[in-house]
């Protein structure tokens, strides 16, 4: 990966256990959040929006640590012209 690569904005849907209503959206730098439930009924969020870089995903993860929110999923949303893949 070169350094044109490792900062560029992409999209990032993160799902996390609980409920948070649209109020949280401007501190977890303007995510759009989804509610929806799990396969167990227990609810969830999804957060979707573009994030900066490395170190901007590790400012919103930390700040969903904080709020004591558990992640279950973390997923980059690959633009239409690159193949889609996990977070790593």
């Amino acid at each position: 990966m070169n350094d044109t690569q490792r900062h560029t904005t992409a999209t990032y849907q993160i799902e996390v256990q609980g409920r948070l209503d649209d109020s949280w959206a401007g501190w977890l730098d303007g995510m759009a959040l989804t509610r929806a439930h799990a396969r167990d009924g227990a609810p969830v969020v999804v957060l979707t929006g573009p994030v900066a870089d490395q170190a901007a995903l590790r400012g919103l993860l930390s700040r969903l640590w904080d709020l004591n929110l558990t992640v279950v999923a973390l997923r980059r949303i690959a633009p239409p012209d690159e193949p889609e893949r996990g977070a790593q």
